[in-house]
């Protein structure tokens, strides 16, 4: 009589347990398949590198090669000799005897990152730096964003789909630094840790072309704390940058530039549109000005701001490389987080940088990506014009710290 009793009860169980499962797997499905299909795209990306290693090239850890070499230079030399092309050429030679040179046009601080390694055999070095600069950018992504669990792992793993990524990881250069400290300073500033954003924001002198304008960008939306502190701690890399090289190294360094390495201009406006001399220096001048005035409208939504100071940086800059369009993810990253209207565009340009699209050249092309970038811009300036939010808060802070679902989470 009581197992007469107990049996739909057991059975009520059952079904509610199943059904449990259910929802659960249905939930997980999603974010499994997407992270599937991430690795696949990383994995092809690896495979079929451009010129690289695995193709039997020498371009794997080309950037950290130069900064090492540099690193090596001054140690061995003096910082101030670090822009005697002539002898970082000699101490690539010896690092790496097969690996093409190419001169340091980057700030000493890089050199001064890169210094620690020195004293360990370059390959492990190079991996020690490649991971990370991989896990500085993955962390960044996935602290500052409102998935959670499974989720918050297959939209990571998406966002670094793109080749430009891993390819920035296979040469080694700085930039997913720069793109990790925009993600890190955007949380931040959504806090209202403004000192601690513009601290974080100082790693954009790493490469400044790539993102100098955010800070701007931010004051203009109101954040002077977050300028401040990032004016400050850059200024102080500045001047130590200037005491360790001496007025002839900031000489050497300046000259350098004049003689940028082939392909630099590719993703400029020059390279783009043909823009040159006072053209593109006007043109410029009204992407920044387009760029503040929509930061300014955006006053409650400050990462909106730095999004569209990131983007307006890589269309203004002199010269980029292919990798310097990290910038651009973290870019999209917040936009994604904070404008849901965007995401069928974000999704678009990010099938236009699979890797699988480039083994097949049918990828964009890299003047391209300026046509992108500047459509994107303009849309962003013109939205940020007709939404105007001089208060609130786009995202609430306890959204990017509480539990959310890979479809549920807070939207601008």
């Amino acid at each position: 009589m009581r197992s007469d009793y107990m049996r739909p009860v057991s059975e009520g169980v059952v079904r509610g347990v199943a059904g449990s499962l259910a929802r659960a797997g249905l939930r997980l499905l999603l974010p499994a398949c997407l992270l599937g299909v991430a690795l696949y795209l990383m994995v092809i990306d690896l495979l079929h590198m451009p010129n690289g290693r695995l193709r039997g090239q020498t371009w794997a850890g080309v950037d950290f090669h130069t900064y090492l070499a540099a690193a090596v230079t001054g140690l061995q030399h003096g910082w101030f000799e670090i822009y005697d092309q002539t002898l970082v050429r000699s101490t690539q030679s010896e690092l790496v005897p097969n690996q093409f040179t190419q001169p340091f046009l980057s700030p000493p601080v890089d050199s001064w990152l890169a210094a620690p390694l020195a004293a360990l055999p370059y390959g492990i070095a190079f991996a020690v730096w490649a991971s990370v600069l991989l896990l500085a950018l993955v962390m960044a992504l996935g602290w500052s964003s409102s998935y959670r669990g499974p989720a918050r792992v297959a939209a990571v793993a998406v966002a670094i789909t793109p080749w430009w990524v891993l390819l920035a990881i296979y040469v080694g250069q700085v930039v997913p630094l720069v793109a990790a400290a925009l993600l890190v300073a955007w949380r931040l500033v959504r806090q209202d840790r403004e000192i601690a954003a513009g601290l974080v924001l100082s790693v954009i002198v790493l490469k400044p072309n790539t993102a100098v304008l955010v800070p701007f960008v931010l004051l203009a939306a109101g954040r002077w704390r977050t300028f401040v502190a990032c004016a400050a701690a850059s200024g102080v890399i500045a001047g130590m940058s200037v005491l360790a090289v001496g007025v002839e190294g900031v000489h050497d360094y300046l000259g350098s530039l004049g003689h940028l390495p082939g392909g630099a201009t590719a993703l400029t406006l020059g390279g783009a549109f043909g823009l040159s001399g006072s053209a593109a220096m006007v043109v410029r001048a009204g992407i920044v000005l387009a760029a503040l005035v929509a930061g300014f409208t955006q006053r409650g939504r400050p990462g909106m701001a730095m999004a569209i100071g990131a983007i307006a940086s890589l269309l203004t800059a002199p010269y980029l490389h292919n990798s310097d369009l990290c910038v651009l993810v973290a870019a999209g990253w917040i936009v994604w987080h904070e404008a849901p209207v965007w995401r069928a565009a974000l999704v678009a340009m990010l099938l236009a940088a699979s890797p699988y699209l480039l083994v097949r050249n049918l990828g964009t092309p890299l003047t391209g990506w300026v046509h992108i970038e500047a459509a994107f811009l303009a849309g962003l300036v013109v939205t940020a014009l007709l939404t105007r939010q001089v208060e609130g808060r786009a995202i609430d802070t306890a959204a990017l710290t509480g539990r959310a679902e890979f479809v549920r989470h807070v939207t601008a």
